[in-house]
């Protein structure tokens, strides 16, 4: 078995904070364009009850998508102490392209991909950059991808970047925008000798009930300009990811031949703090154990959901600097998994 490694990381988190605070001026309306006549103060303390987000990261005025994942992947190739001209394949997952300020106009002309080595300047052809649009779990698909390519001979080192900037396709009228974040998150995967790597993965899509279109490009809740913007279903998408990614990572875990007992955490995307802390007890209640309570480790409160970021910028974040008092040692028995639009599941398991 060949050994798949993540050698390096590196995460761009945006300097501009975003307090619930800042919603207090906004005017909601429902899906159907009513005014929703509830004080602002009770739906912002009810959506922190919910999600528990208490902040969140937005890009500055200045800047696109582009340059935080650059800043994220630079940081990644420092780590694995690589020569960027030995990438093979860079591969960039995200949703809503690189999108000015005030243009609300999705750019994926040229790729993303093709923007951040351009920004790394990489001479060499030979490194093929393309974008994935895989929904909130483009990042975990992205490290599948590279991981095949490189047990197939067709490369040796990649970057994956998860980045994505949802500051910029907000409804303000919506009291779903207050969920969304920005960020970058970016890992270099190599064959390596040690053992460990990825073990196992799992990835699913969803389509026949309608679960394509749980989350969305839709109008504003307060007008019908034409101008599009993020919208889902929240209710469906809590409801689709507690009935499907338990079982999901329960399947990835029994490919990988190890045992639950020894899993030492999960990074789960951080999409809501309640249905997260859920997903990972049903998991557990499959094995018919409680889980544990330093299982899993999360930073929706103070980031956000930053969709294709998340899961890699939390990694990076206990890699590096033991966020929130977790830690990783070698040898760990981890599990990556993530949810979102398509309706798309995946999970990793992995041995750090």
């Amino acid at each position: 078995m060949r050994n798949i490694k993540i050698t390096g990381s590196g995460c761009s988190i945006p300097q501009h904070i975003q307090p619930n605070a800042k919603f207090l001026g906004n005017s909601f309306y429902d899906a159907e364009g009513a005014p929703i006549t509830n004080p602002n103060e009770e739906i912002i303390e009810k959506f922190k009850a919910i999600t528990g987000i208490e902040q969140r990261r937005y890009i500055d005025d200045t800047q696109t998508v582009a340059d935080i994942a650059i800043e994220a992947a630079q940081r990644a190739i420092a780590d694995a102490q690589l020569d960027a001209e030995t990438l093979n394949y860079i591969i960039v997952a995200h949703n809503v392209g690189d999108i000015a300020l005030h243009t609300n106009q999705v750019n994926t002309l040229p790729s993303l991909a093709s923007k951040v080595k351009a920004g790394l300047k990489i001479k060499s052809p030979s490194c093929v950059a393309y974008d994935i649009l895989f929904g909130c779990p483009g990042w975990v698909e992205g490290v599948i991808q590279a991981k095949a390519f490189i047990q197939a001979g067709m490369a040796k080192k990649c970057l994956v970047v998860g980045a994505d900037t949802l500051s910029r396709v907000l409804d303000q009228s919506d009291r779903d925008s207050m969920i969304y974040a920005d960020g970058a998150g970016a890992t270099v995967i190599e064959e390596v000798a040690e053992e460990g790597g990825i073990l196992s993965h799992k990835t699913a899509t969803y389509t026949y009930d309608g679960e394509a279109e749980f989350i969305f490009y839709g109008p504003s809740n307060s007008n019908g300009n034409g101008t599009k913007y993020i919208k889902m279903f929240g209710r469906k998408v809590y409801e689709f990811a507690l009935s499907n990614v338990p079982t999901a990572i329960k399947e990835c875990l029994e490919a990988s031949g190890e045992s639950i007992d020894e899993v030492k955490k999960i990074f789960i995307h951080q999409a809501n703090l309640k249905m997260d802390d859920a997903i990972i007890k049903r998991l557990y209640r499959l094995y018919q154990k409680p889980m544990p309570a330093t299982v899993l480790p999360m930073n929706i409160q103070e980031f956000g959901n930053s969709s294709v970021a998340t899961v890699p910028t939390l990694f990076d974040l206990i890699r590096k600097e033991n966020y929130g008092g977790h830690e990783l040692h070698q040898n760990d028995l981890i599990i990556f998994a993530s949810v979102g639009a398509g309706m798309n599941i995946n999970a990793i398991t992995y041995r750090v």
